[in-house]
């Protein structure tokens, strides 16, 4: 994972200016994560704790995000503990990815008390746990560990803490040269005695596995960091193993700059040997680290991907992304990378039942256009039938078709009318004015249909393009709707009403000009923006034909640069947030009208122009937001 050992201490050691610093209001947004209001000195910030497997991060954020209604069990116990208290120290346990935070509070009657906040970076096994200082028990943690989940250790209130197995690793900051060249001497000592037994007889190799097992040597790292890959055949598995704290991405760092080194001969004859030009390229990464002198970097590796890291790494390149802090560099990779997995998990059951909903419709407007086309024909079985009733005399039953002059032609020209040879002439004329009578009839339920179906289909891609970009509170909404739409049953338990938000949180963005300009991200609130929000004169926004967000300029006055940042913003969080060109119109509120009995969210306007701006994603994040309900 990129959130490595150098990384937690990049993080650690930025926190180090708010040792002193009180800590004010805490929230818990979601199951996995806290934010603590952080008053001091040298002035405030949001951090962030999150035990969220897939996530786990500590930084300094700028992100707003909606809190619930009632705070959880463990944001009330913190708050209980902690809010109030005074940050005593902010330590790292060695190079692991595990951070304490001692707190000094008082309780209701001015006793002091001390507590550690103990957050646990392990991937899924991530937690945030708060302890007793003096006597180690654990008062709570986000996340419960419990006998049947771990034999190792349980993670619940008045237990003991227990630290998470040791890694029995070599701590990179503390090994001088000549320890490195020795571990270096040792583990390719051990690499080769470990070859030769491999080319043993299989009765001793078996017996050596025996052996192992028994004494449990296979699973434990010796202490001279040998037991893993050749350090000359295999330098980044080597460091991996060998350091805690090292992730394969700075191990691949140490291994790319010892290439450059001997790709550009800089060494002499004497210095070209391995061990010392591997001790060079690590030490130029390790020196600064342990002066804790941290260069965040962000951009994309060879495959494609997104990477980050505390310390300048050779192989972004130019490319390289350079932040003034690891806080800032953690907030702009993850993103809302964390906060889009849950909503994706959240939102499965809706995009299918959605995908499918217009799927049917799809389907359905297939077979409305083949009745129409065939209801289009009504006068072709009239004039059949009329022709068949005067030339009963010409035809017989059993005929499949009869070849008619046709009156109706100018030219008197025979028309070839198919017959069900199981009826008598009398009966096929008759069956054709049925059908006649059918189609002229369901003309107008047919088209009726079909702009009912029309109408479903943009319905239901509306609501997909929501999804794309709804956040948690935004997906409640969306499923509420539908449940008011009796497209879904409500779940919420019989007796417990939900109570309405009378307005709804909305995502305000201010324009380079200091306007305020309003996004919807839902039927609900593109209600509320466009009918109750917004004034007569307000400037409003959307997409042309492409389901997407309505966006309000809230001012008469402004200039070009907030219109076109507006159009953007209605670009971005549309259908069409991929494309370029995308043709926004723009129109006073005042032309903006709902028609009567028609779905969430549609809308008709005139007096419109149209604007073709190209989503720029950049542009978007650049612009400062907030949440205003």
């Amino acid at each position: 994972m990129a959130l490595d050992g150098i990384v937690t201490k990049a993080i650690v050691h930025e926190l180090q200016s708010f040792i002193g610093a009180r800590i004010g209001k805490i929230y818990q947004p979601n199951n996995h994560d806290l934010i603590f209001n952080l008053r001091g000195a040298g002035g405030g910030g949001k951090l962030l704790l999150s035990a969220n497997p897939t996530y786990p991060r500590v930084h300094f954020t700028e992100r707003n995000s909606i809190n619930p209604s009632e705070a959880p069990m463990f944001c009330m116990l913190m708050r209980k503990h902690c809010e109030g208290g005074t940050i005593e120290s902010i330590t790292q346990v060695g190079m692991e990815r595990i951070i304490h935070i001692n707190v000094k509070t008082r309780d209701e009657l001015g006793d002091v008390f001390a507590k550690k906040i103990i957050i646990e970076l392990m991937g899924r096994h991530s937690n945030i746990i708060l302890t007793d200082l003096s006597s180690g028990t654990i008062i709570d943690g986000i996340h419960h560990v419990t006998p049947s989940i771990s034999s190792y250790r349980i993670v619940m209130p008045g237990i003991a803490y227990t630290e998470p197995p040791q890694q029995h690793k070599l701590n990179p900051l503390e090994i001088g040269q000549e320890q490195f060249l020795n571990l270096i001497s040792a583990a390719e000592e051990a690499a080769l005695i470990e070859d030769v037994e491999e080319e043993a007889e299989p009765e001793e190799i078996i017996e050596g596995e025996l052996a192992n097992l028994i004494t449990k040597e296979a699973v434990e790292q010796k202490p001279d960091g040998s037991g893993g890959p050749s350090p000359s055949a295999d330098p980044v598995g080597w460091m991996v193993h060998a350091f805690s704290g090292m992730s394969p991405l700075i191990a691949g760092e140490i291994a790319l700059r010892l290439r450059n080194t001997l790709d550009k001969g800089e060494v002499t004859e004497t210095e070209a040997a391995f061990p010392t030009k591997l001790w060079v390229a690590f030490h130029s990464v390790m020196g600064p680290v342990c002066d804790n002198e941290f260069s965040p970097v962000a951009g994309a590796n060879a495959k494609g991907k997104m990477i980050f890291s505390a310390i300048p790494l050779t192989l972004l390149g130019e490319s390289a992304k350079h932040y003034n802090s690891i806080s800032e560099c953690m907030e702009d990779y993850y993103g809302d990378k964390a906060e889009r997995d849950t909503v994706k998990q959240r939102v499965s059951d809706l995009i299918r039942f959605l995908s499918n909903e217009r799927s049917k419709n799809v389907k359905k407007l297939a077979n409305l256009q083949k009745d129409l086309d065939e209801a289009q024909d009504a006068d072709r079985y009239r004039i059949w039938g009329e022709l068949l009733f005067a030339s009963l005399h010409a035809v017989s039953k059993g005929d499949k078709e009869a070849s008619l002059v046709n009156y109706y032609d100018e030219n008197q020209a025979e028309m070839v009318v198919p017959l069900d040879p199981l009826l008598n002439p009398s009966d096929n004329a008759q069956r054709y004015f049925k059908k006649y009578n059918k189609y002229k009839n369901s003309l107008l339920v047919i088209n009726e249909q079909l702009l009912k179906t029309h109408e479903e289909i943009l319905y239901m891609e509306s609501l997909l393009q929501q999804l794309a970009h709804a956040s948690l509170n935004d997906i409640e909404e969306i499923r509420d709707e539908l449940v008011s739409q009796g497209y879904l049953r409500d779940r919420s338990k019989k007796g417990k009403k939900k109570k309405k938000a009378t307005r709804p949180t909305l995502q305000v963005f201010t324009s380079s000009e200091g306007i305020d300009i309003y996004v919807g991200k839902n039927n609900l609130q593109n209600e509320y923006v466009t009918n109750r929000l917004a004034s007569p004169n307000d400037t409003w926004l959307h997409t042309k034909d492409i389901p997407g967000s309505h966006v309000v300029i809230r001012s008469e006055q402004f200039g070009d640069a907030t219109l076109e940042e507006a159009a953007q913003l209605a670009a971005y969080f549309s259908q069409a947030k991929q494309s370029s060109s995308v043709p926004v119109d723009c129109t006073l509120i005042r032309y903006v009208r709902k028609p009567s009995g028609s779905k969430p969210g549609f809308v008709i306007y005139d007096h419109q122009k149209t604007l073709f701006v190209t989503p720029n994603e950049e542009r978007i994040k650049s612009l400062p937001n907030t949440l205003r309900s």
